[in-house]
């Protein structure tokens, strides 16, 4: 095992055995944590003052850790990803193990030994028996990739001559909201400013899954897909079950609603000989607070949408054909068993009612607003507080359901390329250049991929087109209050590739890295990948 490869495994465990779980008190002290551990190692021991941490400015306080790596020139290479991980709690009675990788694989094993019955336990099992996997929750997502980051800055720091800067971002809440990337992509511009630097291009070390024999996850990503998460609060008339005929049950015209989207062709974006990620549906839950004898009243649901290239209104125009077509469906058959009073169902967008109940009624937006604040302060995510806004609105309008209102339920995740100018090229230039030689270099493939299939923070840091914020925020209740947008620039538009460790099963406590890759290969490709650049 080279240097390199040795140190990209050292901190990949020691990042992991500091637990940082989104949300808690762990991922709240990581950044003072990881800026201590920075500052007592070989590339920032003598310049300590070049490690500093960027306020997420949220309630929690989080923060992202930032070490600058000086050479030469302005040319600056951003190498970033998050620290914050999903729960521990999934891993039972292994939960205390659950950030130590060494004793959870024999822990793991023996448990896999006496009771592998999944088609994902038992070929956990089968690469948990060799020395070539480990497992560690957040070691795959994401920390092996922080760790190959600090590793190439550390022998960078040992060149006696070097070109260029380094500049490692990690951030906390990637699991969630994304409040580290999005407060440091508006703060880099300036800060490089400040620093006299260019921010020409970003290398973000999130992973790829790959349950097959790695082909995929050995592969860079030119882009990220982006998300929007559609909701419908679907309004019904409730009535005693005795006298359901007189009634239209929300639940009926929400289950109709809800198959009718699940996988639709019309939001898959096709990708020419490749079809996108199929839009899911994330929730769903009726509006009563317990069990009685009337039908309920109202459904809120929100569906997972990704997009690539498409804009919001590709999105929710589809979204709403298939409501209209869905309630539809429903109210003629519920006249057909006999519910002659049924009416047809409308659906509005949030923005079309909203607009409609502050021309009747003025007042009714600061009535709007002290439920936005109300849930914001209780720390109610996103979906939850559109919700309750909605709700609100419906309220305000006086109008009788059964109805549909339709909008988005929490941020949107914008989709970025590295677009035609020439520090886009210049850095897909270096990627593709990079990737041919490391592979070469050590008999494998890195592949080269046009999208990031996951939601990531590269939405915040990379090169994309703003220019429909406008039309997503007049849709989105909670905008403005629990999601704060700036006035201005939300993004870094920074060229930004992806290229991270593989492995299996993140988010599950079977997740789990491939070490030849995460430490032998990728820290080179990343040092090959940013060499390009800032020779290029």
């Amino acid at each position: 095992m080279t240097d390199l490869a040795a140190r990209a495994e050292h901190w990949a465990i020691v990042l992991t055995r500091i637990p940082s779980v989104t949300g808690t008190p762990d991922e709240v002290a990581y950044a003072d944590t990881l800026c201590g551990l920075l500052r007592a190692s070989p590339a920032f021991r003598d310049r300590p003052d070049d490690v500093w941490t960027i306020p997420a400015g949220d309630r929690l306080g989080r923060a992202s850790v930032a070490a600058l790596l000086r050479g030469r020139g302005r040319r600056t290479v951003v190498l970033t990803g998050h620290f914050d991980t999903v729960t521990t709690a999934d891993y039972g009675d292994l939960q205390p193990l659950a950030t130590d990788p060494e004793p959870l694989k024999e822990a793991l094993l023996a448990r896999l030994r006496r009771d592998a019955r999944s088609e994902a336990e038992q070929l956990a099992l089968a690469d948990l028996s060799g020395p070539d996997f480990l497992p560690g929750r957040g070691l795959l997502d994401m920390k092996g990739g922080l760790a190959a980051g600090l590793a190439v800055l550390e022998a960078t720091a040992a060149e006696p001559e070097r070109e260029g800067n380094l500049l490692f971002l990690a951030v906390p809440d990637e699991e969630v909201n994304s409040a580290g990337a999005r407060s440091a992509g508006r703060a880099l511009p300036g800060l490089a400013e400040r620093l006299g630097l260019t921010l020409d291009a970003a290398i973000n070390l999130d992973c790829l899954g790959d349950t097959g024999d790695g082909r995929f996850g050995r592969s860079v990503a030119l882009g990220s897909v982006g998300k929007l998460l559609p909701s419908a609060l679907v309004v019904g008339r409730a009535t005693h079950v005795a006298d359901t005929i007189r009634g239209v049950g929300a639940a009926a015209l929400a289950g109709a609603i809800a198959a009718a989207l699940e996988w639709a062709p019309e939001l898959t974006e096709s990708l020419g000989n490749a079809s996108g990620t199929p839009a899911t549906l994330l929730g769903m839950k009726d509006g009563k607070a317990g069990y009685d004898v009337t039908t309920p009243g109202t459904v809120w649901m929100f569906w997972n949408t990704a997009r690539y290239r498409r804009g919001p209104e590709d999105v929710m125009g589809p979204v709403a054909r298939l409501l209209e077509d869905a309630v539809a469906g429903v109210a003629a058959q519920l006249r057909q068993r006999g519910g002659a009073d049924v009416p047809d169902v409308p659906v509005l967008r949030f923005a079309e009612l909203r607009r409609e109940v502050l021309a009747r009624s003025p007042e009714a937006e600061a009535a709007l607003a002290a439920v936005a604040a109300e849930a914001a302060e209780a720390g109610l995510d996103l979906p939850e507080q559109c919700r309750r806004i909605t709700e609100a609105l419906w309220r305000l309008s006086g109008r009788s359901g059964p109805a549909v209102v339709l909008g988005l339920a929490s941020m949107p995740y914008l989709p970025v390329s590295l677009g035609a100018d020439e520090a886009g090229q210049r850095l897909e230039r270096a990627t593709r250049a990079a990737a041919a030689k490391v592979a070469a270099r050590h008999g494998t493939t890195i592949g080269i991929e046009p999208w990031f299939p996951g939601i990531s923070d590269m939405s915040f840091l990379g090169t994309g087109d703003e220019g429909s914020v406008a039309a997503i925020a007049a849709d989105t209740p909670a905008w403005g209050a629990g999601l704060p947008w700036p006035d201005g620039p939300a993004l870094a538009q920074i060229p930004i590739v992806n290229a991270g460790p593989w492995g299996r099963d993140y988010h599950t406590p079977l997740e789990r890295i491939y070490r030849p890759y995460a430490f032998e290969v990728l820290p080179e490709l990343i040092r090959e990948i940013a060499d390009g650049v800032i020779r290029g």
